[in-house]
């Protein structure tokens, strides 16, 4: 690509999503591209643990996400507990809320989502959030706790990702950058600058606007930097150097 190291901060590259999913790993190492893979229950985060202590080029997060919160056990979370505990584990995600494709149950996964940023505390660990139609909750629930992280694949106002910022939170910004429509996420890279932004493909989701209809990858990476890049007037080496000191920064790599 041209870049040294830079870092897929949120990516699903693992069995149950990908089939192919160490061929990709292994073409990303060959383009120096390090990935953070984020498991949501019991089955990816055990993958993405094996993977980790599988590739140099690959650390984990683990975490279980809004759509386990109706089926989540205690012994669940002493599982998780104790997995954060593997020198590979780097951050607590993906975890949040989503109030898009379910509100019946929107205790229930404020319950989960604080008991994830317990573990993340108690571990000195950042965590790696998703919020969907739900941003007003997920910011009161993260001001009472004393962690950082990032905002995964943010779709809210300029505004309040300075609020989120503020709190010690970096913006994720993927695929939708780069799609004609999206002029939100525009004016959010404009107004929170490239020191408070990581960059994430969200594989094998959330294509760019270059390879829309297809599985996306971390290879796709240079199409969300050009355009934060262009964005912000700025070289893609330059995008690429920073974003990556970010990720290094906050996730200890």
């Amino acid at each position: 690509m041209g870049f040294s190291m830079i870092i897929d901060t949120h990516c699903h590259i693992y069995y149950s999503e990908m089939e192919n999913a160490e061929e990709i790993i292994r073409t990303a190492a060959k383009n120096d591209i390090h990935l953070i893979l984020n498991g949501t229950d019991p089955l990816s985060n055990r993958e993405v643990l094996e993977l980790s202590g599988k590739y140099e080029n690959v650390h984990a997060a683990l975490g279980y996400f809004y759509s386990f919160a109706d089926e989540v056990t205690d012994e669940d979370i002493l599982l998780l507990d104790m997995q954060l505990n593997n020198e590979n584990v780097i951050a607590v995600g993906e975890i949040g809320l989503d109030y898009y494709h379910t509100k019946d149950n929107k205790d229930k996964q404020m319950e989960l989502f604080e008991k994830m940023l317990n573990l993340a505390h108690k571990h000195g660990l950042p965590v790696i959030v998703h919020s969907r139609k739900s941003l007003q909750d997920t910011f009161d629930i993260l001001k009472k706790h004393n962690v950082a992280g990032s905002m995964h694949c943010y779709q809210g106002s300029a505004e309040m990702a300075r609020e989120f910022v503020k709190l010690g939170f970096y913006i994720g910004v993927g695929g939708p950058v780069t799609h004609t429509n999206n002029k939100k996420i525009s004016r959010t890279v404009k107004e929170i600058g490239i020191s408070h932004m990581l960059v994430e493909t969200d594989s094998p989701y959330l294509a760019p606007e270059e390879k829309r209809g297809q599985a996306n990858t971390s290879l796709n990476l240079k199409y969300i930097m050009r355009k934060i890049a262009e964005e912000l007037d700025m070289k893609e080496d330059e995008v690429a150097s920073i974003t990556t000191e970010n990720a290094k920064k906050l996730f200890g790599i």
